[in-house]
């Protein structure tokens, strides 16, 4: 059941960033226990529409924004503000290797499970805190979203089109990056601390900011800023530091460029039909392309808009010249190289008979992913859990 078989891993994170980091471990086999409050549930179950239908066709009260970050896991509903609920809570805790909160700096001090309430009987917990600015700094009790994330972050000054252009202006991206990324980060963290605790046998926790780590991977584009002085600005499709590296019209759309090395714009100037275009003293090299942008793409937007996109895209790619349609999301899950590498899949689900996924793009050699199940039901697991911690009898409300 995948390389992680045999951790166990009490989600107290809710919305996206932990719930992402949490069905990554899913997916790689971890027993991931989600707790959930009764009656309610995750915000997401209710981020909708659209919604799973059942079997009758009617709507569900599974999101599909729920639906698209928690598979794999068992749902346990308890109220952690209850000394009932947070005695279970202990419980799981004492058998988990792994706890991932997203809760308010100290807000789960008041129940008596923060890291250093729990830590004393559990020292090898590696306990997964995701904030969204952490826990120290003069931000650190406020509550942080991911577009505001985006925003503060820098990602909207260098996402959209050119100041000048029609739809010029700061765009935050059409998914939630800043935290999906800070789940990416946290499973990353996570794993090399379960590393650290097989050679020691410490526990420890992890601090994780959504700002943090939207600054971050702010990668090349703050390494511009740091080193060149200059804080980069939007250039739509456009690449900072490679050229041609953007979007340009065909006869019938759009289509994405991406070339990467002076042998690949060499090729490309031939397949347009202008191999003179890579010999011109301003574009021998990419240094000299990005100086010389403004000369260089309007000689090539006049060359791409002869054909249509799949004939350009046929053409480039016969000569090993990176580039590919702007897709609508219908487009992608259609896409032969998608489909072949299995990118959608169905799971059992009990409402709907079925609900479809998106795969978890990792191929394992030794221990391949077998999806644990689809995402659960609110509640669905409470009682055959609690039962396996115990003999006794449970209560019906937690």
């Amino acid at each position: 059941m995948g390389p992680l078989k045999g951790i166990k891993v009490l989600d107290l994170s809710r919305i996206l960033a932990g719930p992402w980091a949490t069905q990554l471990l899913a997916d790689y086999g971890a027993t991931v226990w989600k707790i959930e409050r009764p009656g309610v549930g995750d915000d997401t179950r209710h981020w909708g529409p659209p919604f799973l239908k059942d079997s009758e066709s009617a709507d569900t009260a599974e999101s599909a924004y729920y639906l698209s970050t928690n598979r794999g896991k068992h749902s346990i509903a308890v109220d952690i503000t209850s000394e009932v609920g947070q005695a279970v809570i202990r419980r799981l805790v004492a058998r988990a290797d792994i706890l991932v909160e997203n809760f308010k700096v100290g807000g789960l001090a008041k129940y008596g499970l923060d890291y250093p309430s729990l830590c004393v009987d559990n020292p090898d917990l590696i306990y997964c805190s995701i904030t969204g600015f952490g826990q120290t700094g003069p931000d650190a009790g406020q509550a942080g979203y991911d577009a505001m994330v985006q925003a503060r972050g820098g990602l909207m000054s260098i996402t959209g089109e050119r100041d000048g252009l029609p739809g010029a202006g700061p765009q935050k991206v059409g998914v939630a990056v800043a935290d999906l990324m800070a789940g990416m980060y946290a499973v990353s963290a996570i794993l090399a601390a379960l590393h650290h605790r097989d050679q020691t046998g410490e526990g420890q926790q992890i601090d994780l900011g959504l700002l943090d780590s939207q600054v971050a991977w702010l990668a090349n584009q703050g390494m511009n800023y740091l080193i060149g002085g200059e804080a980069p600005v939007r250039q739509g499709t456009a690449h900072p530091n490679i050229v041609p590296y953007q979007a340009l019209p065909t006869r019938d759309g759009f289509l994405m460029l991406a070339v990467g090395n002076d042998r690949q714009f060499a090729a490309c100037c031939r397949v347009l039909g202008r191999p003179a275009l890579a010999e011109d003293s301003r574009f021998t090299s990419n240094r000299l392309r990005v100086e010389y942008r403004e000369q260089l793409i309007p000689l090539l937007e006049g060359l791409f808009r002869r054909k249509t996109t799949a004939e350009w895209a046929g053409l480039l790619a016969a000569e090993q010249v990176p580039c590919g349609p702007i897709n609508d999301i219908a487009e992608v899950f259609e896409d032969p190289q998608v489909l072949a590498r299995g990118m959608r899949l169905e799971l059992p689900h009990p409402l709907a008979g079925t609900v479809p996924q998106v795969a978890n793009p990792v191929k394992f050699s030794r221990t391949p992913i077998e999806y644990q199940g689809a995402p659960p039901l609110l509640g669905a697991d409470t009682e055959a859990v609690l039962r396996a911690l115990s003999d006794e009898e449970v209560p019906g409300e937690f």
